[in-house]
């Protein structure tokens, strides 16, 4: 394996001008959001759901999901931040 020296752009490099966290991208512009909601996904969503008092579609995609999460991780006060 060789450093990339030449300015060229790589997949999976950043560049410095390059801030966006993968972790922090819109869950929309997510390569594989329009994928089923992974089993992890499906479990904590149900939970939180259960406790905010929502039913929600279980066939959501993975976008979807991620969104939902978050909003009832905020509505549930388990939000990480």
């Amino acid at each position: 394996m060789s450093d990339n020296t030449s300015g060229a752009e790589t997949l999976g490099a950043t560049t410095s001008d390059d801030t966006t966290n993968a972790a922090e991208k819109d869950p929309a512009d997510w390569v594989t959001g329009d994928e089923p909601m992974t089993a992890p996904q499906r479990s904590y969503l149900d939970t939180l759901a259960r406790e905010a008092g929502e039913e929600l579609s279980a066939d959501l995609n993975k976008a979807e999901a991620s969104e939902h999460i978050e909003r009832l991780q905020e509505k549930t006060g388990r939000s990480p931040s």
